[in-house]
């Protein structure tokens, strides 16, 4: 009897263990799955405001806090703009000294927590950037989509289209380039965005189910006039063009792809916001079996599989080798494979969809090159 009662309790200590487990690595695949828009990702570090004066803003020390170029800087209730770390600043040992350039919304106080973010305008494009624009609210599958149409003079569109932790405003830093290059540009809203349908399970499919969205607007494009379309996608957004561009029933229409920070691995892009997230090593691929259960993502290794290798339009992909989100080294291997279709420009010093944010004057002009032969 006693030999069978501590029989029971080992299983049940086992299948209690299990459980836990599951729990926790369901838990874990919450730092991908759960992403506001908006919002930080787990691999953007708090930083403390210190204090600001006329034109500077004083931080937390912190490799984030020296990244090069120009940010977003977020917190609750405040939005602001800061450039570069100035030199020659009275910085203390823990604190960095940039150039502020102008609060956006609430104000900037003494021991307020903020993040940097690569949104640097708030509002749509006529509040933010003074452009002329529509309002739409496209059909979608699960309900209408809003988006913004900056009109142009050409026939070839660009379709916008943002990534993790953003919203569309993301898209307004390009904006004013493409506008001025007399590009029209939509910028779209997906499932699960401010404003937008939620999604039936809640969760971020990482472009494995978004995508639908973004074709849905490569059908509106079209329908309004648009003879070639040019996707444009950031971090999962890029991953939605990939899909749209090799899925779609009106994939000819698509002349080129503009690729940043994308996500081509989503478990890779897992297992670093789950890392992130302080989930210990041992939990990361119990995290990975759990975002598959829950989402059915299996990327390129799932039925019917979009496989990377069927890129025929060209492309052009901004990624650098400080992205802890999505990994450089398969941008790196898709340039590689695919040296007649694919430009790889490397951009070093940036965050995750931050490359522009980085060295915005740079970025434009491979943005100018690429597009020329479109347009």
């Amino acid at each position: 009897m006693r030999t069978a009662r501590a029989t029971a309790a080992a299983v049940t200590a086992v299948i209690g263990a299990g459980a836990a487990a599951v729990a926790a690595g369901r838990l874990a695949s919450d730092a991908a799955l759960k992403v506001p828009p908006g919002g930080p990702l787990p691999t953007e570090p708090r930083l403390t405001v210190h204090g600001t004066a006329a034109g500077q803003v004083s931080l937390t020390r912190d490799l984030a806090a020296l990244r090069p170029g120009r940010y977003g800087l977020a917190g609750e209730d405040c939005h602001a703009v800061v450039g570069p770390v100035l030199a020659g600043t009275s910085e203390s040992a823990d604190s960095v000294v940039r150039r502020l350039e102008r609060v956006t919304r609430g104000t900037l106080e003494p021991g307020d927590r903020v993040w940097l973010t690569p949104n640097i305008h708030v509002g749509d494009p006529g509040t933010a950037l003074g452009l002329d624009h529509t309002d739409l609210e496209i059909p979608g599958d699960l309900g209408p989509l809003p988006a913004w149409f900056v009109p142009g003079a050409r026939d070839t569109w660009v379709l916008a289209v943002h990534g993790l932790g953003t919203t569309r405003e993301h898209t307004l830093n390009v904006m004013e380039f493409l506008h001025r290059h007399r590009f029209p540009v939509l910028a779209l809203a997906y499932r699960g965005d401010p404003d937008a349908p939620r999604p039936p399970d809640g969760l971020n499919h990482l472009g494995e189910a978004e995508w639908h969205d973004l074709d849905v607007a490569l059908h509106h494009a079209v329908a309004a006039g648009a003879r070639q379309v040019v996707l444009y996608g950031w971090s999962t957004g890029a991953t939605m063009a990939l899909r749209a561009a090799a899925r779609s029933m009106v994939r000819e229409r698509v002349a080129g792809l503009i690729l940043d920070s994308p996500v081509l691995s989503w478990d890779a892009t897992l297992r670093a916001l789950a890392a992130a997230h302080r989930t210990p090593g041992a939990l990361l691929p119990l995290a990975v079996r759990a975002a598959q259960g829950r989402t059915g993502l299996y990327g390129d290794r799932g039925p019917g599989a979009v496989h990377l290798g069927r890129i025929s339009v060209p492309t052009r992909i901004f990624h650098g080798p400080d992205d802890t989100v999505a990994p450089w080294r398969f941008s790196r291997r898709l340039a590689a494979a695919h040296p007649n279709t694919v430009t790889l420009h490397t951009v070093r010093g940036a965050s995750h969809a931050a490359m522009w944010n980085a060295d915005p004057h740079t970025y434009e002009e491979g943005l100018r090159r690429f597009l020329t032969p479109l347009m």
